[in-house]
C-alpha cells in the first residue's frame, strides 16, 4: 500500500512535467531572454518566495553565482531571503508583508529582474516586491500555480508568468524547480554555446 502510494506521486509529477512542457516552454524562454538581457548588461536577479519557494530562490541564486553544470563566469543573482537580519528587522519595525520589497527598493535597478516565487500567486510579500520592482523599472519574471492568484494581475505586459497548470503545492513546486533548472541551462547555452547532455 504504501509503496503505490508512493509510485502514484511519481507518475503524478512525470504526468504534470509532460503535460507542462509545450504549455510552459514558450514563458520559460521569454524568461531566459529576460535573464541574460538583465547579466550581460551588467544587471542582476533578485529572488524571493516563501517556504518551499525560498528555498527555490536561494537554489537558483547558487546556480547563477556559482555553476549550473558547465564552467563559465559568475552571473549576479541575489535571493532575497538569505539574510535573517534585513528579514526580521523589517518585518518587527514595519510589516512582515514588506521584507522583499523595501529589499528591491534598496538594491534593484532599472534592467534589473525580480524573480518572483508563489505556488498560490497570492502572497502578500512577494506582490509588494514585484510593485516595488515595477518602480524600480525591473522586468518581473512570476513563478506561480493555481491559476496565477493575484499575481496574474500585478504582472505588466513586459514581465514573464510562468503558471503551472495545477492546484496541488507539492506539484507546481516539483514543476517550478524544473523551470529553473532549465532557465539555468538556456542561460549557459546562449553564453556559452550548445552542448550535447
Amino acid at each position: 500500500m504504501l509503496e503505490q502510494r508512493i509510485e502514484q506521486h511519481f507518475i503524478d509529477s512525470a504526468d504534470l512535467k509532460y503535460q507542462a512542457a509545450q504549455v510552459l516552454s514558450k514563458p520559460i524562454a521569454a524568461a531566459v531572454q529576460a535573464m541574460l538581457t538583465c547579466v550581460t548588461g551588467g544587471g542582476k536577479v533578485l529572488a524571493c518566495g516563501n517556504g518551499g519557494s525560498a528555498a527555490d530562490a536561494q537554489h537558483f541564486s547558487a546556480e547563477f553565482v556559482g555553476r549550473y553544470e558547465r564552467e563559465r563566469p559568475e552571473l549576479a543573482a541575489i535571493a532575497l531571503t538569505t539574510d535573517s537580519s534585513i528579514i526580521t528587522a523589517i518585518a518587527n519595525d514595519y510589516d512582515f508583508n514588506v521584507i522583499f520589497s523595501r529589499q528591491v527598493r534598496a538594491l534593484g535597478q532599472p534592467g534589473d529582474v525580480l524573480l518572483a516565487i508563489s505556488t498560490s500567486g497570492n502572497s502578500a510579500n512577494v506582490l509588494a516586491a514585484i510593485e516595488a520592482a515595477h518602480e524600480r523599472e525591473m522586468v518581473v519574471v512570476g513563478l506561480t500555480g493555481r491559476g496565477g492568484g493575484k499575481m496574474m494581475q500585478a504582472l505588466r505586459d513586459t514581465d514573464v508568468h510562468i503558471c503551472v497548470p495545477h492546484e496541488r503545492t507539492a506539484r507546481v513546486q516539483e514543476v517550478h524547480i524544473l523551470a529553473l533548472h532549465c532557465i539555468c541551462d538556456a542561460v549557459d547555452a546562449q553564453l556559452l554555446g550548445d552542448q550535447d547532455n
